[in-house]
């Protein structure tokens, strides 16, 4: 629940996103795109109410986001890139919503937990979010502990297989990794580590020349 500590953690966790929460703001509220005017003698019950309200819709927009982008590259295909070039969108935050949103199909988003929580979680095989994401909802986990404890059970893993792996790359590969790391929300290992799971989950694909060649 909001504003209680995380277990086991001592910090307190991302306010609960309840199913079909009103998200208005209170009437005692004036926003524009970059202020919001509160009036005076705000009663405290009503400014938690208003940080919650303004949590749901900001986490609520990064799922919708995403999904727009999707329906954006199925649709106009030819078309959306020039269409978000134009709207003056940022394209790398949209394409980092829509990978989180594509890897949750709506039915298995659990609204009680942050779009954060489901970003932490996307770089691996469905059933294992489907679990983390259970353990997280039971415990009241945070992002930052749900993040915690996927970084000791994969630290857990990597010493079980291997004690020590060595990559040598190019400076300016490492950079671009970095930077999709950053974009994602996690540092370099965790980030490779993520890809690599992710390409050991999708099936394996022919070679297109080989039917041609067998032909």
């Amino acid at each position: 629940m909001a504003g209680e500590a995380a277990r086991g953690t001592g910090r307190p966790t991302e306010p609960v996103v309840r199913e079909r929460e009103h998200v208005a703001l209170d009437v005692r509220a004036a926003t524009r795109r970059t202020a919001l005017m509160l009036s005076p003698g705000l009663p405290l019950t009503q400014w938690r109410h208003l940080g919650r309200q303004m949590f749901v819709v900001t986490d609520s927009s990064a799922w919708w986001l995403g999904d727009w982008l999707i329906y954006g590259r199925r649709e106009y295909p030819d078309r959306y890139r020039k269409a978000l070039a134009d709207s003056g969108l940022d394209y790398q935050t949209l394409r980092n919503y829509a990978w989180v949103a594509g890897k949750f199909e709506p039915a298995r988003r659990r609204a009680r937990l942050s779009f954060q929580h489901h970003a932490e979680v996307a770089g691996i095989p469905a059933e294992e979010q489907d679990e983390w994401l259970a353990r997280a909802e039971r415990g009241g986990w945070s992002r930052n502990e749900l993040r915690r404890r996927l970084r000791a059970h994969r630290h857990d893993d990597r010493t079980l297989l291997h004690p020590l792996v060595r990559l040598q790359v190019a400076s300016d590969r490492r950079v671009r990794w970095q930077q999709a790391a950053e974009a994602a929300g996690l540092d370099l290992l965790d980030w490779i580590v993520s890809r690599l799971d992710e390409a050991a989950a999708e099936p394996a694909h022919t070679d297109p020349l080989a039917d041609d060649i067998g032909a």
